[in-house]
């Protein structure tokens, strides 16, 4: 049973995150941002030139956190170049303000080794020092707080466990301790440490559980922290499965388990598992019971489902039946599903370039069952969802009225379209990818602003005639729901009987 670990955010989105939040979540602007919440929201004529004429002067303020705001709303309202232009501005404005300090962490975590990475981090605290953008707020500290992470990491990876936990124990704020600790636990995990990584893996879910059930208050920051305790619970039980602590991983498994927010295949997995090894089989059977009935488990879990039931039964006599309802039951109730989430809305044409090159538009694919997903390197959830995606590939990679196409968007600086061919190829993906960059003139992604795509993944399955039929965003972690799910809303527009 391998050891799953929780990682720690990507240092540049959340320092961008970061910052964004500091802005907002300062006093001083908290007016300032009711009052254009109010004016973006209105239905009123005149609300729209007050609105822009707010923005025109929050953009030419010597405010920085006025500026983010203005940067923050044109971004919202689709004007990427006036954000991106604001933004340019606030760092050549304030050279030692909110903006530069990003920038100067940022290229912190690019460095090679954890030694160099360190000096880099003194030198940004003298110029930054982190008492001169504290707010009062729980996260406060909570940029230097991932630069931390990053560099503890760096150091238990090089087998340097000394180093690592001078660096951890430097963490400002307490809300984010807990993620921090899984990243280390990951990290001491792939070194070899396996006594550290269940040091951390057990700290991390001890900060979490300190802010559940309101024990630190109700603010965003807490609730992030509470919400990670099923999980970092769930790591620290694995870490004791592996050491066969079975008794003492239940506890944990089991308090993961009860407080898990609907049902999480994964854990209902690991719980069944330590179950079957303390001969508590028929509430084993139960667990993975429940996944098998929610069409989530995998082969590995369907192989343990079986045996389960062999113990609890006495025999496989009646399995196969049993199963086989289970499945018809399953895909049954997601074909009522999906005929109510069916919609008709003409899909918009776009005209992009793959990765080696060639164009590739939505018109020349009339005909044809078009599934489009919306990703980027850097979306974990996205690339979470990839093996799933390849599975539903290969499934139809023989069906010349069904084309797969994965459309990167949103980049983030960098040369997008080798980042993204590195990745695919990297991890032996066979995807058509196509690449929706920002346009030179507006700023903006042109074809994921055409779908009204508000988060990725996004996914939209289009029917030969050119119209999207079903819209999925995100992914919930089980490969063969997802491979059922699309295969279902494919089946269902192509006219053929979805496959079992």
């Amino acid at each position: 049973m391998k050891t799953k670990i929780f990682k720690g955010a990507a240092i540049a989105a959340a320092l961008f995150v970061a910052s964004t939040a500091l802005a907002q979540k300062n006093s001083s602007t908290d007016s300032l941002r009711t009052e254009l919440e109010n004016l973006l929201n209105s239905k009123e004529a005149s609300s729209k030139s007050e609105l822009n004429t707010r923005l025109a002067t929050l953009a030419a303020s010597k405010n920085e956190r006025e500026m983010i705001l203005a940067a923050n709303y044109y971004y919202r309202l689709n004007n990427i170049k006036t954000s991106d232009s604001i933004v340019a501005e606030q760092t050549k404005k304030f050279p030692l303000g909110i903006r530069a300090r990003s920038i100067e962490l940022q290229k912190i975590s690019t460095l090679k080794t954890a030694a160099e990475m360190e000096k880099a981090f003194i030198q940004a605290l003298k110029k930054f020092p982190p008492q001169k953008f504290a707010t009062g707020g729980i996260d406060d500290g909570i940029e230097y707080d991932y630069v931390i992470a990053h560099i503890a990491q760096a150091y238990a990876t090089e087998k340097n466990p000394e180093k690592a936990t001078k660096m951890i124990n430097q963490l400002y704020a307490d809300f984010w301790k807990g993620n921090a600790y899984s990243g280390l636990t990951q990290a001491f995990y792939k070194a070899g440490d396996l006594a550290r990584a269940t040091k951390y893996a057990k700290l991390a879910m001890e900060n979490a559980e300190s802010y559940t059930n309101d024990k630190k208050g109700n603010s965003n920051a807490a609730r992030f922290a509470a919400s990670g305790y099923p999980g970092l619970t769930s790591t620290y039980a694995n870490m004791l499965f592996e050491q066969k602590n079975y008794s003492e991983a239940l506890i944990y498994t089991e308090k993961a388990y009860k407080s898990a927010q609907g049902l999480n295949p994964g854990l209902n997995y690991r719980y069944a598992t330590i179950l079957s090894n303390l001969n508590r089989n028929e509430e084993a059977y139960a667990a993975m019971e429940q996944v098998v009935k929610a069409g989530k488990a995998s082969p590995e879990m369907g192989d343990l489902f079986k045996a389960l039931y062999i113990k609890v039964k006495g025999s496989d006599a009646g399995f196969s039946d049993y199963a086989s309802a289970l499945r018809k039951s399953y895909l049954e109730d997601l074909n009522k599903r999906l005929a109510k989430e069916k919609v008709s809305e003409k899909a918009p044409g776009f005209n992009l370039t793959d990765i080696n090159g060639k164009s590739v538009s939505l018109e020349e694919l009339k005909g044809k069952v078009v599934i489009l997903d919306f990703w980027a390197t850097w979306c974990g959830p996205c690339k979470a969802s990839f093996p799933a995606m390849q599975m539903a590939v290969n499934k139809y990679k023989n069906d010349p009225n069904v084309k797969f196409l994965f459309i990167h968007t949103w980049e983030r600086g960098g040369d997008a379209t080798k980042d993204a061919k590195d990745y695919v190829l990297g991890n032996k993906y066979t995807f058509d990818v196509l690449m929706d960059l920002k346009d030179p003139q507006t700023k903006a992604n042109k074809v994921v602003s055409s779908y009204k795509v508000n988060g990725i993944p996004a996914k939209f399955v289009i029917d030969g005639a050119g119209n999207i039929r079903y819209k999925l965003t995100g992914f919930d972690g089980s490969n063969e729901a997802a491979v059922d799910e699309l295969s279902a809303m494919i089946e269902s527009i192509s006219g053929n009987t979805a496959a079992n």
